[in-house]
């Protein structure tokens, strides 16, 4: 069998589409069709079913699937370990970020990885949630940093931190440093939340839903102004006086302008030891892998390095 043959027909069963698969791998559809038929011809199975819907494995197709995802996984640690006589890890690691912490995460990682893998390739991209546990699992992505995310079939996570959430209000023309730094040290109780109109994300955005999730526990909603997603174009429009926003500290500070936002902690998301109830509202951040491929060599340097990296920004471990 063709390794070729095998990691087209894994992406078309794990994508179930020819379509989708020929976008990700980088080749025409035909030409895809083709060497999956071939396959098809040479094992004397039809391996998927196709319709117009796009294309499902067949029971023998989820043999193979299951034996050509470790065959792949097989080929690539033993590049790596071929890559390791030289002294290096190589291979390829792909990581999906969500965009404010992407901001902060990437240069610094990237710097990172250069130092330590040296022979082997990274990819970022950014994006929400709900994507990036769907890349987990067609395998877009190998690491992706989710935040308050659930557990979900094939997907194993890991906390590394967790973020005070802040309100974000636009800077008002007579406010000193002085009023600014004074307001910022003055919380603002969950209850009191809904008194602001707020910029937020649309569903199913991980603040948006925890935002939602405390203040329903409260007999409580929030107030929406605006629904746009983006952290960039939600600080334009809290800078505009369009409404406020919930969000991390440095999604504001890495925002190019955060002189132009006042910033107050959210209390109220629980009780504390004493039993007040003055903890503050806060983004939990976890690292997600599939459950379904074992992580390679250089996968695992990966999220330690990833892990690393963000404990030294942070300044804490989580």
């Amino acid at each position: 069998m063709d390794l070729k043959q095998i990691e087209y027909f894994v992406r078309v069963a794990e994508l179930g589409s020819f379509t989708r698969a020929s976008v990700v791998l980088d080749i025409a559809q035909p030409a895809l069709s083709r060497q999956v038929r071939l396959l098809e011809v040479e094992l004397r199975q039809n391996l998927l079913v196709r319709n117009g819907r796009g294309a499902t494995p067949t029971e023998a197709g989820k043999l193979l699937l299951e034996h050509g995802r470790g065959i792949l996984h097989q080929v690539e640690r033993a590049r790596e370990e071929l890559g390791r006589v030289r002294g290096a890890l190589a291979g390829r690691v792909a990581i999906g970020l969500p965009p404010s912490i992407a901001k902060v995460l990437t240069v610094p990682l990237t710097r990172a990885f250069r130092v330590k893998m040296p022979d082997a390739a990274l990819a970022i991209s950014e994006g929400l949630s709900v994507a990036m546990r769907e890349s987990l699992t067609t395998g877009l992505l190998d690491i992706a940093l989710l935040y308050n995310t659930t557990p979900a079939p094939g997907i194993e996570t890991t906390a590394l931190l967790e973020e005070d959430l802040f309100l974000v209000q636009r800077r008002t023309g007579g406010q000193s440093e002085a009023e600014t730094d004074a307001l910022a040290r003055v919380p603002l109780p969950l209850d009191e939340l809904p008194r602001f109109p707020l910029v937020i994300p649309t569903r199913p955005n991980s603040i948006r839903m925890l935002v939602e999730s405390e203040l329903a526990a409260r007999g409580k909603r929030p107030q929406i102004s605006l629904e746009i997603d983006g952290v960039a174009a939600i600080l334009d429009l809290v800078a505009d006086g369009a409404g406020c926003a919930v969000l991390p500290m440095n999604a504001v500070t890495t925002s190019g302008k955060p002189e132009v936002f006042s910033t107050r902690p959210i209390h109220g998301a629980g009780s504390d030891a004493d039993g007040e109830d003055n903890t503050r509202l806060r983004s939990k951040l976890f690292m997600a892998v599939s459950s379904q491929r074992p992580a390679t060599l250089t996968q695992q340097a990966m999220a330690e390095l990833i892990r690393s990296t963000l404990q030294a920004l942070y300044r804490s471990p989580p």
